[in-house]
């Protein structure tokens, strides 16, 4: 029957087309747009009303042959499901505990106190620089900084008994603040030879050597690391600017580990690129183990749609007939053994992972045909595979 339906069909094809080949390719040497898909939309046509009659030939053999053994289909029973739907976008794994450290005072580095990869607290001391004498000069600064001080309060003592003039009363006081503003900025100088955590965290990496003469914003001395306080840094299309918003969940996938993560949003951006309309969001994502590293790329999923209570079905299983509208079968049991397919039309809503969210025309419960579907005719007798009678 498919044999002689082929022939019938080409025969059709070659009937109702008429020597139209010639001028198909007249109209792609010519190149004209407008002509090039009018003609194409003209043989589409033909295409759909020639299926439409073979179906028509098809339905009219089954009745006639009571030899036609019915078409073996596999069916799924729908039900209701939570329905998401995701946006996807790159991002990196970022954390804002990762710096390059570098000294405030030039001068010899003559101590390193941390090795690669050791832990570290905050305040720990990592390195000391020389500071050329300039500890023995706040020595010096302290002790005169202490004789201006005696004699300020020695000065006041005798102001407030009204013994001795106000001008010495305040020059000692002036000595005496200018004296302490000195040796403070010298403790204060000397304070920045020892290099010290900012955050606790991790040493990654040893820059500068022993030895080695370092300068302020020039010399990198180590690298220190925070893995606890991770996030992704990801840019979204302004599109989706009123669909995302803190606490919007997301999916976050590490290719390179092989691992997925739940997050949700903590930060949306307030400013839109010029240059490709996005704006930035910030997920956090967990890292008890530490195994997550800065600058890993990431696909970032969006949940910007939920639909609770939907029926979905599989992408490929829809069709389109000539008319343009979207199609399934079902199964309807008409014997114990058998049943007919019986064509419906669907409306679609969101696609996410080849499912479809059906919005119209299927109802849970329903039996679906999935395998078989593409050969069939809308009242066509079939019967399920003896695998998947359970399904029905």
């Amino acid at each position: 029957m498919k044999y002689f339906l082929s022939i019938l069909l080409l025969s059709s094809v070659l009937l109702s087309c008429g020597g139209r080949t010639e001028s198909v390719d007249q109209v792609i040497e010519e190149g004209d747009l407008s002509e090039l898909k009018a003609k194409k939309t003209e043989i589409d046509q033909r295409q759909g009303e020639l299926k439409e009659q073979a179906d028509r030939l098809s339905a009219a053999i089954a009745k006639k042959d009571k030899r036609t053994r019915a078409a073996l289909v596999t069916v799924k029973k729908l039900q209701d499901s939570t329905f998401k739907h995701y946006i996807e976008v790159q991002g990196n794994v970022e954390t804002d505990k990762n710096i390059i450290i570098y000294p405030e005072f030039s001068g010899i580095l003559t101590e390193i106190y941390v090795k690669d990869g050791q832990r570290v607290r905050k305040g720990q001391r990592l390195a000391r620089i020389d500071d050329g004498g300039l500890s023995s000069e706040v020595s010096r600064q302290k002790a005169q900084t202490a004789l201006a001080k005696t004699t300020y309060e020695r000065q006041k003592r005798l102001w407030d008994q009204k013994i001795g003039s106000e001008m010495a009363f305040l020059e000692a006081k002036t000595n005496y603040e200018a004296s302490q503003a000195a040796t403070d900025q010298l403790s204060s100088q000397v304070g920045k030879t020892i290099i010290t955590a900012p955050f606790s965290g991790v040493v990654d990496d040893i820059i500068a050597d022993q030895g080695e003469v370092v300068s302020p914003g020039q010399t990198q001395v180590l690298r220190l690391v925070n893995l606890e306080d991770m996030y992704v840094n990801a840019s979204v299309p302004e599109a989706f600017l009123g669909k995302v918003q803190e606490g919007t969940s997301v999916i976050i996938e590490l290719g390179s580990l092989g691992k997925d993560y739940q997050g949700t949003i903590r930060q949306v951006g307030n400013f839109i690129s010029p240059d490709n309309r996005t704006f930035d969001v910030k997920v956090g994502i967990p890292n008890p183990d530490s195994a997550i590293k800065p600058n890993l790329i990431a696909t970032v999923k969006i949940n910007d749609f939920t639909a609770e209570n939907a029926v979905t079905i599989p992408e490929n299983i829809i069709q389109q007939n000539a008319q343009g509208n979207s199609i399934v079968y079902v199964y309807e049991p008409k014997t114990d053994s058998t049943g007919v397919a019986k064509q419906v039309k669907v409306i679609q809503g969101y696609t996410y992972n080849d499912k479809v969210q059906i919005t119209s025309g299927l109802n849970a419960g329903q039996s679906l045909i999935v395998e078989g579907a593409r050969s069939l005719r809308d009242g066509q007798e079939v019967a399920i595979q003896r695998a998947n009678k359970n399904q029905n």
